[in-house]
């Protein structure tokens, strides 16, 4: 009788020692609330990493503005206000250039999947470390980064090659993206994506830097815009996750590598939902008489990409750390096959 109270008293004990150690993290994401990508890790992954743990760890992932706007998270996550952030980094891009090299390399990699491989295993996460650095003084340790979709471009005349891109008013954000397009003989006008479907319905534009086909599809673009690039040839914004530094060295060596591991699993994941959801809706439209589905050839592609090089080089004289970034990027889609040796 003894022996089994006090098995339960350890046991107890034990299991309050877990709840008294127990961390809850306030992450402010780049996500709307109702976006896909918040249901699908709300749903699917933040109760993983509470599992994998062993309740030691657990995230509140809260959504774009919530707490400070999307370009103050590292300020916020510096001082404490938040434990971490998972925000597309191109919202810095203004305060460290090498920001829009990282955040998105515009025509460079072909999936989702290569850029997280970059951050992963290609020194992505170290050259991302050296950006937060610069803006937080060290005050915010970088857990992982990559992106988890690719957009797509809907369009409202066909552009079925890299020489369809002359002359076509194309929305784009100001910046890395719009250089690009110019520089392939389009005309970038920036324009508020919330005035994306009456550009395109007028004519104002005739293709348009927006989302993932999935998502341009929910919002109805493709009404107004049927010739859709998809596989698409411009963009795949980056994310980071972060965590303040101090909160990250109280973490144990084991619970370090869970949310590294767990992070990357989970974007994975939802890059190969994203990428399934997005070919079915492609295949459906495919079968329509309303919607042409365009896929560039692979030349045309390299076109692109050649031309979208110079512009990235441009772009990397804005600091000595965008020049890094962009020698780190260009090492490794060389090692992958997207350039030649």
């Amino acid at each position: 009788m003894k022996s089994n109270i006090a098995a339960l008293v350890a046991v107890t004990v034990s299991a309050l020692a877990t709840q008294a150690n127990a961390e809850t993290f306030n992450i402010q994401s780049s996500f709307n609330a109702g976006d896909f990508s918040t249901q699908y890790l709300t749903e699917n992954w933040l109760p993983k990493l509470k599992e994998r743990t062993g309740g030691r760890v657990e995230i509140v992932l809260t959504p774009n503005g919530s707490v400070v706007p999307a370009r103050e998270t590292p300020d916020a996550v510096a001082a404490g206000v938040l434990e971490g952030d998972f925000t597309s980094v191109n919202y810095f891009a203004g305060r460290e250039p090498a920001f829009a090299i990282l955040g998105d390399l515009i025509s460079g990699y072909d999936t989702p999947q290569q850029m997280l491989g970059f951050c992963k295993d290609g020194g992505g996460e170290a050259m991302m470390q050296k950006a937060a650095d610069t803006i937080t003084g060290g005050e915010v340790h970088v857990v992982a980064c990559g992106p988890y979709s690719r957009e797509a471009l809907p369009a409202r005349t066909p552009i079925r090659t890299f020489e369809d891109l002359k002359g076509k008013k194309i929305r784009s954000p100001e910046g890395l993206a719009a250089a690009v397009f110019q520089a392939a003989g389009a005309s970038p006008l920036s324009i508020p994506f919330s005035e994306v479907y009456g550009a395109l319905e007028k004519g104002i534009v005739d293709a348009a830097d927006a989302s993932a086909y999935v998502n341009n599809d929910a919002t109805g673009l493709h009404d107004v815009a049927p010739y859709p690039l998809y596989p698409g040839i411009h963009s795949m914004p980056s994310m980071q996750f972060t965590i303040n530094k101090a909160v990250w060295d109280d973490l144990s060596a084991e619970d370090q590598k869970t949310l590294r591991d767990w992070w990357y699993e989970a974007m994975y994941a939802m890059a190969d939902e994203v990428g399934r959801k997005d070919r079915e809706l492609a295949e459906r439209d495919s079968g329509s008489e309303k919607i042409e589905v365009i896929d560039w050839a692979q030349e045309d592609r390299d076109k692109l990409r050649e031309v979208a090089r110079e512009q990235w080089e441009a772009y990397a004289e804005k600091s000595d750390l965008a020049k890094e970034a962009l020698a780190a990027n260009i090492a490794y889609m060389t090692e992958i096959g997207l350039f030649k040796k």
